[in-house]
């Protein structure tokens, strides 16, 4: 009966321990960093599918082409001050290899370079979240789809970014969903 006292006990204060660690590792990060992480598990739970956990996706309405979706876009970008500063048409790249027809599949690019610099004097990695991209994708049945890289790890997954510069990410994060509900409707 002592014996199974003493592992009970020993049990109790490692699992104390570990929480007391755990607190103290977790209030190093971004106080949104639980709440972050846990849509994201439940997202991955869902779809046991990473990549369907990390990306935001908006479906296009029906009514509306690929051009007018990329217009709106830019169109939109543009009343945020938000640059658009390329587009790689994949779709004809596949075409061109393969010598068939593929569905559309185009990457759109746009940037504040303001944002840019901060993210880069932050830290040099955050290099490969620019410029923000959105995919333009025609699924497999013909409907359209824009998905892009959620920027919530970005912004909470770790320690709190500098006051500023977590301010300026969220309103890239806000416009990139704002254009992308707005280009599914047809907006300019």
């Amino acid at each position: 009966m002592g014996l199974i006292r003493n592992i009970l006990a020993l049990l109790g204060a490692a699992a104390v321990a570990g929480m007391l660690y755990g607190t103290t590792i977790l209030s190093e990060f971004d106080s949104g960093a639980v709440p972050m992480y846990k849509a994201f598990a439940g997202r991955l739970l869902e779809s046991m599918d990473p990549g369907k956990a990390m990306v935001y996706s908006v479906q296009v309405n029906e009514d509306l082409t690929a051009e007018d979706v990329k217009e709106s876009l830019k169109s939109l970008a543009s009343a945020e001050n938000f640059l658009f500063v390329g587009e790689a048409p994949f779709y004809k790249q596949v075409e061109a290899m393969t010598g068939e027809p593929y569905r559309h599949v185009t990457f759109l690019s746009f940037c504040d370079a303001s944002v840019g610099q901060m993210m880069l004097e932050h830290n040099d990695v955050y290099a490969a979240f620019m410029p923000c991209r959105i995919a333009l994708v025609e699924d497999k049945n013909g409907r359209l789809w824009m998905h892009t890289m959620a920027l919530d790890m970005m912004i909470y997954g770790g320690r709190e970014l500098p006051p500023e510069l977590k301010s300026e990410a969220q309103r890239i994060w806000g416009i990139m969903q704002k254009i992308m509900q707005g280009a599914a409707e047809g907006e300019f």
